[in-house]
């Protein structure tokens, strides 16, 4: 017959209270409050420096604080004054497509890598991961001098245009997201497509029916990416584009503060340029935010 040993029992000075200096409360939890706050003022410190640069009346940077001792918008007023709403323009237009595009073509690469057997297959899948490794600018002397001779033949996807530029950033869609997407799609049972094949469906309504849908996740998570990255890419673009009115408002902000006579003086308006564009990838981000949690929830309790 078993026999239990009952536990030991200890008196009200040996009780651990979670809260308590006995308890250990800040090597259990308190120094990841720590290190949150750190954290937390670590990112706002640049962000309250250029709202403050935003708002400085006089608009330089050597009279720029951290927290304004005087509020003005003239800095906002001259940079919606002047070229800026046309290089915001051009980004927006050149991050949503080239975001959207991206988004699009890794999913229908993810969903091949993930559903057809075929010959090159894994080869292809480790050829993308090895593409990665180099970044577009190694081949930027060579892509300028196709461009080159593309604007020659058709100025339309030349240099100095939004649709140049937007199919150069297409370049490299089939990368990390077709990665990415092929995990997600391979968490997806096949049932459910062998069920809608059975039903007659096809592999486009497959797709765009039963795939897409329940792959939300990855794709507000590639859209928001591939965005952000294209709205804030400099390199590339400060190359291609060398015309005022066919300027990001990366580059464009640039111009203002890469003159060493005039970047003090400019910055002002360069640092009010930056928060107005900040703007759409903050809107972005809360819009698809309870896509993003709301669909990983959703995921995590399903059976």
């Amino acid at each position: 017959m078993a026999t239990t040993t009952a536990a030991p029992v200890t008196s009200d000075d040996e009780v651990v209270r979670l809260g308590t200096a006995k308890g250990n409360w800040f090597r259990r939890v308190g120094w990841s409050h720590l290190v949150g706050v750190l954290a937390l003022l670590f990112s706002i410190f640049p962000i309250l420096f250029v709202l403050s640069a935003s708002l400085n009346p006089v608009g330089t940077l050597s009279t720029s604080e951290l927290l304004p001792t005087s509020v003005s918008f003239t800095n906002y007023r001259e940079a919606l004054g002047g070229s800026f709403p046309r290089w915001f323009l051009n980004s927006i237009i050149i991050a949503s497509l080239s975001a959207g595009a991206s988004m699009f073509i890794s999913a229908c690469a993810a969903f091949a890598f993930s559903r057809f057997r075929f010959m090159g297959r894994r080869t292809g899948l480790l050829g993308l991961l090895l593409i990665q490794m180099f970044p577009q600018f190694l081949a930027i002397v060579a892509i300028y001098l196709m461009f080159a001779n593309i604007t020659e033949l058709w100025p339309a996807v030349g240099l100095n245009t939004r649709w140049g530029l937007l199919i150069l950033y297409l370049g490299g869609a089939l990368g990390v997201n077709t990665w990415l997407m092929k995990g997600f799609f391979d968490t997806i049972p096949k049932d459910l497509d062998e069920s809608a094949k059975v039903d007659g469906a096809t592999h486009v309504q497959v797709f765009f029916g039963i795939i897409l849908p329940l792959v939300a996740p990855i794709l507000a998570i590639t859209g928001l990416l591939g965005f952000i990255g294209a709205i804030n890419e400099f390199l590339i673009a400060s190359i291609f584009l060398t015309d005022d009115s066919s300027k990001t408002a990366a580059v464009g902000l640039y111009g203002l503060v890469a003159d060493p006579l005039t970047k003090n003086a400019n910055f002002g308006v360069f640092a009010a340029g930056s928060m107005v564009l900040s703007i759409p990838t903050v809107a972005l981000f809360m819009y698809l935010q309870r896509y993003i949690v709301g669909g990983l929830t959703a995921g995590a309790v399903k059976g």
